[in-house]
């Protein structure tokens, strides 16, 4: 990377970060992920020495080639000097690459320490983290800070090592060559690093707010323009207001643009001055001095020589402290992440849930959502957004047991607790009191995955990646055959479809499974869940909004999911549940009433209400 290129890099950077306070832990966890590779970097550092003591070579071989080769009249030294020239640039060139092998395999270790440690963790976050998150937001954040933190081990160790050594080896040898004329233009730098200074404030303020632009901009076409965004945009006919939006956070980017390019173009020009002014001072004091017979011509142009390579490592210097702040407060912002617990934690000694297990109690089960500051970082404010609401208990003394094959469904109204019940099972949340029991083991006692294994869930808009049907179903099961897959589709009643589909299991989805209609998605969520073979089954109002047909095929493939199986089963439309062995109406966070259809329509209330009240809807209807 050039000077100039460097400069302006760390001009960018926001100055705020050399006010961060980095403790010592931080700066030994940054040392202990340099451990594993403390020998590339130590054989780094060394390429990166030699290389900026190199910088001196060229220019005395210059001044030796001069005085005792060209002005002497020996034309043996200067055939030695000029093979001596090209043997410098050669070792030069090998420095180069074998420093940026180094860089390179120093760097990609490092993201790949990185991101794999990270992903890892994100990933067993509980699902309260990921409700308070901007998913887009949170993976360029990671993205770029741990980019960041790689600078820390590649540019910003190599730039300054390289300058440091640069500026003692050029200093000491224009000092030993002319300590005047190495005064008279040092006493330029100030001006330069003044000017840098105005510049950098100037740029960091443009460019922060360039950056916040293009955020703006990137969230809005993300929202727009995925299938869902796009969607609601053609339904309500908004194109031109839209455009306008769109158009006017653009503007505001554009002439951003226009003064960051203005200001570059300044400080460019400040840049090509500054060496111009001390070129013209060692030319012109220098000049005399060899008119004086002080200095020969081989010293005054290796001094010019010299001086051209002391002006780009100073400036590098001067924005020392932002580039090493910025890479460590980088390394600092990782870390925030994988330092905040998930709520949901395995114990050490977890038992490994045999997969036969059936049966579920929920015994006396309190229930209040986590605080946001407890799933959530401060320092990630534009990510995991702390909510205003305030923390109430959403479930209160929740106790009922469904015995191994026998199906509990859930009624009431929106909001009173059905869905919040499902997601105690799988410990996607863990209880504030009482127990949920799988197999008569706490869930708390558990291991993860063996708990996972034993639960399969369909929801009423089950989500699917954006790969091929087989790839979407295998996810279930990795290592299943097409033989068990066209199995679980013809069990789920959607195998006709898939084979009519011209690439049949190779079809892609699409983002989320919208190429499919949600009855065929619904379907094939059924079809994943037969080859995960859980032994319960949570199902969250699965053939809500579905049309009569598409309603009938996913409740037939239902009923064979559920063959054998425990099953919690929240019902949208009560004339799916009324075989269920148990009926739990829930209001307000509590069950209000429970038992068989007959039981709960000969004891009237809430569910005889709701059952009237459906009845009345269809009866109308038809």
């Amino acid at each position: 990377m050039s000077p100039m290129m460097a400069a302006m890099r760390a001009m960018r950077a926001d100055p705020s970060v050399v006010d961060q306070k980095l403790t010592r832990r931080t700066l030994r966890r940054v040392a202990g992920f340099a451990g594993p590779h403390k020998r590339l970097i130590a054989g780094f550092v060394f390429f990166v020495v030699l290389d900026a003591a190199l910088v001196v070579v060229t220019p005395l071989l210059v001044k030796y080639l001069l005085d005792d080769g060209i002005v002497a009249g020996n034309g043996s030294v200067v055939t030695w000097v000029a093979f001596a020239m090209v043997a410098v640039a050669l070792f030069d060139a090998l420095l180069g690459v074998a420093s940026g092998y180094l860089s390179s395999r120093i760097g990609e270790n490092l993201i790949f320490d990185l991101r794999t440690q990270v992903f890892a963790h994100v990933q067993r976050m509980s699902l309260a983290f990921f409700t308070r998150t901007q998913t887009g937001a949170l993976v360029s954040r990671l993205n770029n800070d741990v980019i960041g933190a790689q600078r820390a081990f590649t540019t910003t160790l190599s730039s300054t090592v390289a300058n440091t050594i640069s500026v003692l080896v050029v200093g000491v040898a224009m000092i030993a060559l002319s300590w005047q004329i190495t005064l008279a233009c040092l006493a330029l730098f100030p001006i330069l690093l003044l000017a840098s200074r105005w510049v950098g404030r100037q740029l960091s303020g443009l460019t922060r707010q360039q950056m916040n632009g293009n955020a703006e901009l990137g969230n809005l076409m993300t929202e727009r323009f995925n299938v869902g965004g796009a969607l609601l945009l053609k339904l309500f006919g908004r194109r031109a207001d839209e455009d306008a939006k769109y158009a006017d956070k653009a503007g505001v980017v554009r002439d951003l643009g226009v003064r960051i390019s203005l200001v570059t173009r300044v400080f460019a020009a400040i840049m090509m001055l500054i060496p111009a002014l001390a070129t013209a001072l060692v030319w012109g004091i220098g000049g005399h001095l060899v008119i004086d017979s002080t200095l020969t011509i081989g010293t005054l142009t290796a001094l010019a020589t010299l001086l051209l390579r002391l002006l780009g490592p100073l400036q590098g210097l001067s924005n020392v402290r932002v580039d090493v702040m910025t890479a460590l407060v980088s390394f600092d912002r990782v870390f925030e992440v994988l330092d905040l617990p998930s709520t949901v934690q395995e114990k050490p000694n977890a038992l490994i849930l045999p997969h036969t297990a059936g049966s579920l109690e929920f015994d006396q089960v309190q229930f209040t959502y986590p605080k946001a500051d407890e799933v959530s970082l401060a320092s990630l404010e534009s990510v995991a957004r702390i909510e205003s609401r305030d923390n109430v208990q959403v479930l209160h003394d929740v106790s009922f047991t469904a015995e191994r094959g026998q199906m509990v469904a859930l009624v009431g109204p929106s909001g009173a607790g059905k869905t919040t019940i499902t997601h105690l099972v799988a410990r996607l949340y863990d209880v504030t009191g009482g127990a949920v029991r799988v197999g008569g083991h706490d869930v708390r006692d558990l291991t993860l995955q063996s708990l996972e294994d034993a639960v399969g869930y369909v929801t009423q808009d089950a989500h699917m990646f954006h790969d091929t049907i087989r790839e979407n179903l295998a996810y279930a099961r990795p290592g299943v055959t097409d033989e068990e897959i066209w199995a679980a589709l013809a069990a789920a009643q959607i195998e006709p479809l898939v084979r009519a589909m011209p690439d049949q299991l190779e079809t892609v989805v699409g983002d989320r499974g919208y190429r499919l209609s949600g009855g065929e998605r619904q379907r094939l969520a059924i079809a994943r869940l037969l080859l995960k073979a859980p032994s319960i089954v949570v199902l969250d109002e699965a053939t809500a909004h579905l049309d009569s047909e598409s309603e009938h095929a996913v409740q037939a493939a239902l009923d064979k999911a559920l063959e054998g199986r425990t099953s919690l089963v929240i019902a949208h439309r009560l004339s799916t549940v009324l075989n269920a062995d148990q009926i739990l109406v829930v209001e307000d966070g509590g069950i209000v009433q429970r038992g068989t259809h007959d039981e709960l329509l000969a004891a009237g209330g809430t569910y005889a209400n709701l059952f009237a009240t459906q009845f009345a809807l269809t009866e109308a209807a038809l």
